[in-house]
């Protein structure tokens, strides 16, 4: 089929009440796993690529991968740029066939944000491609993001409504309490649940994003640690406060975290189990099973999200 734009999707999600899962992808076998899945769930998907993605795969290989996904399943796709970091890489990514870019402006002050978003708007909606941005930012690190806990600020509601308001940005990532990697929360699971009403009471119609949104499943947690690894006290974001969120206006929920657990955890439970192998295509096609069936999962949670199935 072909690469889309979130447009569409994201206006049924809203309508709705259901997410898209976003999903970061690094090889053949992550893009290969989740596109399977989301073909036998007939869902619709995001494949996003951050910077530590194209810094390891490089990009012509992921777009072309991507690209040969969207071929081979029969499926639209977008593919989306995850925290572009200025106008020049969003620039980039839009030239060579993003169909979705995000600029994090997050760390810039307000008005800064406000400048290079609506620069990278104005340049992406030029040439038909949707453009995702970050007000407040999210403790944790994935990737190049790397933010700590007194730097994290929550998205102020007010700020919200005018950022979207003069950048003319298609959909917005807040921050409620979400964190990015595999320790989110030190103690008891908290989201922001009254600010993030707020926010979609004052933009009812613009799609928001939860960032670091793994609910970090302990059945991988617990077999990566049986074998070999060292991932203790590792938690995500309970399933049912994705569900919450979607209630108001969260339409994409992004997932990463929770790849590299299940891929990982298959792969060492294989070596473990067949330490005479070395065959590279023996532990991954294990591992690519294993990212589909729970691709699948948070599918169907996604897409059920208001109890519509």
């Amino acid at each position: 089929m072909a690469l889309i734009t979130t447009r569409e999707m994201f206006a049924k999600a809203l309508n709705d009440d259901y997410a898209i899962g976003a999903f970061n992808v690094n090889n053949m076998e992550i893009i290969q796993g989740i596109v399977d899945a989301a073909k036998e769930e007939q869902a619709p998907l995001i494949l996003q690529v951050s910077a530590g993605a194209r810094k390891y795969a490089r990009p012509a290989y992921l777009i072309n991968l991507v690209k040969a996904a969207a071929e081979d399943s029969g499926l639209d796709l977008v593919l989306h740029l995850d925290h572009g970091e200025d106008f020049d890489i969003c620039k980039k990514c839009v030239d060579d066939g993003f169909t979705s870019v995000m600029i994090d402006g997050s760390k810039h002050p307000f008005e800064e944000n406000i400048r290079i978003t609506k620069e990278v708007v104005e340049y992406a909606h030029a040439h038909g491609v949707v453009v995702e941005a970050e007000l407040g930012r999210l403790a944790g690190v994935e990737d190049a993001v790397q933010v700590d806990a007194r730097s994290a600020t929550f998205t102020d509601p007010d700020e919200a409504a005018e950022f979207v308001e003069r950048t003319g940005v298609d959909s917005l990532a807040i921050a409620i309490g979400t964190s990015h990697g595999a320790y989110k929360f030190k103690g008891e699971p908290y989201l922001d649940f009254e600010r993030l009403k707020t926010i979609h009471k004052l933009l009812p119609e613009t799609p928001l994003v939860l960032h670091g949104a793994s609910s970090v499943l302990q059945e991988f947690v617990s077999k990566c640690n049986q074998y070999g690894g060292q991932v203790g006290g590792a938690q995500g974001v309970p399933e049912d406060m994705i569900h919450e969120a979607v209630k108001y206006g969260i339409c994409k929920v992004n997932v990463d975290t929770d790849l590299r657990l299940a891929m990982t955890a298959e792969i060492r439970k294989y070596l473990t189990e067949h330490p005479e192998e070395f065959d590279p295509r023996k532990y991954m096609s294990p591992a690519r099973d294993a990212i589909k069936s729970m691709v699948q999962h948070k599918l169907k949670d996604m897409l059920n999200a208001s109890g519509r199935l």
